[in-house]
């Protein structure tokens, strides 16, 4: 427990410390086309997540918790952590982020599934995509900080319910860090992850979702269902915009949770009710992790649940936004 402990209080220390005037990364996210919000407000918060669950992972090292781990996955998520702070501080081309979260991908997917081409290229693709889709969903506060927290929480229950100690631990200090933050995130937001965070966020929970299937802890689609309240509003969002040839790479505000805040749901009832979807895809998970017979019929039946919710939302709600 300790270094759980040590996790959330480093992470809501350095989120505090950096959502003061005593920062020293004064770093602003000023309001643009796609923001819900109206001032300028400090987007280093990811940052504060990370330390706290690294710090934690060193300790937990020191105490023989965790082994060594990959230089692969250390240098992948280091020149990730790199070029989106970059991004934080200056815009960073498009082309130059997408390279470099392509080079992280490759690199990962390659440590974990080697020369396999028939499965590398396409996992890879889809963690490009779990980096850039959670970067797009960081977009309401207390959003991706309760995605995180509640969808590692999660992935650590499961874990250990199957004695794999070393990822159960990894996935408690990234949502213990992820609590941390949500005590300064939680709306009204003092702070936000920023690009940092959320790439990595997004990075880690592709990651977890691939390691927990090639060790069989859960199968990759239980795992997509656990973070599919960000999945399948960013790609159902990305699909509409490309469908209607709209300029779906340009900022915008039209994700589900972005139009409910707008139709007049605010921050608060809509994280909220998004928090509650979230504890039902995980507790679903949780039923059927160890129930094979189950695991498609009940994803099959999500993903209707998910086309009625979409469909109820477009014709009660969102036209009248």
């Amino acid at each position: 427990m300790l270094p759980i402990i040590v996790s959330f209080a480093l992470a809501a220390a350095f989120t505090w410390l950096f959502s003061s005037r005593f920062t020293p990364l004064k770093i602003l996210d000023h309001p643009n086309e796609r923001s819900l919000h109206v001032a300028p407000v400090h987007r280093t918060g990811g940052l504060a997540i990370l330390i706290g669950a690294f710090l934690a992972v060193l300790l937990s090292g020191s105490l023989g918790l965790l082994n060594e781990f990959s230089n692969v996955f250390i240098l992948s998520a280091a020149v990730l952590l790199f070029i989106s702070f970059l991004d934080d501080l200056r815009h960073v081309a498009i082309g130059i982020r997408f390279l470099t979260q392509a080079l992280a991908a490759f690199l990962v997917c390659f440590y974990f599934l080697g020369i396999q081409l028939i499965w590398l290229f396409p996992v890879a693709i889809a963690l490009v995509w779990m980096i850039n889709l959670y970067n797009f969903m960081d977009g309401m506060d207390g959003f991706a900080g309760g995605m995180s927290a509640i969808g590692f929480g999660f992935f650590s229950l499961i874990a250990y319910q199957q004695g794999a100690i070393e990822p159960a631990l990894l996935c408690a200090l990234i949502a213990s860090a992820s609590v941390g933050f949500l005590l300064f995130n939680f709306p009204p937001a003092k702070i936000f992850m920023g690009d940092a965070g959320s790439t990595l966020m997004g990075f880690f929970a592709g990651i977890a979702i691939l390691y927990f299937h090639l060790e069989n802890l859960l199968f990759a689609g239980l795992g997509v269902l656990l973070f599919s309240p960000f999945i399948i509003d960013a790609t159902v969002t990305l699909l509409r915009r490309m469908y209607r040839g709209e300029k779906f790479w340009l900022a915008h505000r039209t994700h589900y949770y972005q139009r409910l805040v707008q139709a007049g749901w605010g921050h608060k009832a809509t994280v909220l009710v998004e928090y509650g979807l979230m504890l039902l895809c995980g507790g679903t998970v949780l039923l059927v992790a160890q129930q094979p017979a189950l695991q498609w019929p009940v994803m099959a039946g999500w993903l209707s649940g998910y086309a009625v919710i979409m469909l109820w939302l477009e014709k009660r709600v969102l036209r009248r936004a």
